[in-house]
């Protein structure tokens, strides 16, 4: 059967539940991977879509056999995808090693058996010929879990209701990037960044588009010393600071070759930034980048580099930032 093509939901950024509505939530670990929606025919193929709606199957070949889990059963589910290190957590810099070989099968292959990908499933949207977008996130995670979907590549962990302060205190003591807070009553919102999901980082980021970089000094000559970096707010593109550190020689150079095949004449920020000297991109690479707090205009300071985010569309990187001074 043809299956809807689904958007995955998204969660805002907040904070816990109030104790008095804590046993209205489910907690899940925030992971720190790509996320996909998967789409099972019942044929057992599996097509995988990122977040942007592009199918990236061909990159993870070894969740191929995902695809007859459930036999002739179609199904959509939402998850995410996660490159593990040594100690078994997520690794987003090992993922996107596997990141853009969709159309690039044997490099997939050579990649799948060095360094495998796990699936996290957390949501089930479709199942047989019936959607289960309209029911309560507490029906489709019971539906979910019925299916008993874990295999040698992927797997379906738990939610706990309720003891919200003590998942997000657990994610902390492990080294985990956050929380996912996700109401009990909540239907499925495709596309939507819905206040019934919250998810809390345990560290500061933002997602951040690149506008221009300033070149380096000394050792540096001929690379990028910082990034110049902004987020879509009221309609344009506002420059919110500049970013220095956070990579290493092998990333900077990367960047480098990056930001020269981006190059234009035209500041794409507004208002145009007091950075004497800048060299100016078209703002299609997207980033992340840690910080310790805004400043009142919307500056972030004290910026680092994080990662790039190839898995993010430029227009991900929108922010409620403060209307410039006249």
């Amino acid at each position: 059967m043809t299956l809807p093509l689904i958007a995955p939901m998204l969660a805002t950024p907040g904070t816990l539940p109030s104790a008095a509505q804590d046993a209205r939530w489910a907690y899940e670990t925030k992971q720190d991977g790509q996320r996909v929606v998967v789409y099972l025919a019942g044929d057992g193929s599996a097509v995988l879509r990122a977040r942007s709606g592009e199918e990236i199957t061909g990159a993870y070949p070894e969740l191929a056999p995902l695809g007859g889990a459930l036999g002739s059963t179609p199904a959509v589910l939402d998850g995410e995808i996660l490159a593990l290190d040594e100690q078994g957590r997520a690794d987003f810099q090992l993922l996107q090693q596997r990141m853009g070989l969709a159309h690039a099968p044997d490099r997939a292959a050579r990649r799948a058996a060095e360094a495998p990908v796990h699936l996290v499933l957390f949501d089930l949207m479709h199942l047989g010929r019936r959607s289960l977008l309209a029911l309560p996130y507490s029906q489709r995670r019971a539906r979910l879990e019925e299916l008993e979907l874990a295999g040698p590549r992927w797997s379906t962990p738990a939610a706990l209701v309720g003891h919200g302060e003590q998942a997000l205190r657990a994610t902390r003591e492990h080294g985990l990037e956050g929380l996912v807070c996700k109401r009990l009553d909540s239907v499925y919102e495709p596309g939507v960044r819905s206040r019934a999901w919250i998810k809390i980082r345990n560290m500061r980021s933002e997602d951040v588009l690149v506008g221009g970089w300033m070149p380096g000094k000394g050792r540096l000559t001929g690379l990028p010393g910082a990034v110049l970096v902004g987020q879509r707010a009221q309609g344009r593109l506002r420059f919110v600071g500049s970013v220095g550190t956070g990579w290493s020689a092998a990333e900077r150079s990367e960047l480098a070759a990056l930001l020269a095949a981006a190059a234009t004449d035209v500041c794409p920020f507004d208002p145009v930034p007091p950075t004497p000297g800048a060299r100016w991109v078209l703002p299609r690479l997207v980033g992340e980048v840690r910080y310790s707090t805004r400043t009142r205009a919307g500056l972030l300071r004290q910026p680092s580099w994080l990662r790039l985010r190839p898995d993010l569309a430029p227009e991900d990187s929108a922010a409620d930032l403060p209307e410039p001074p006249a």
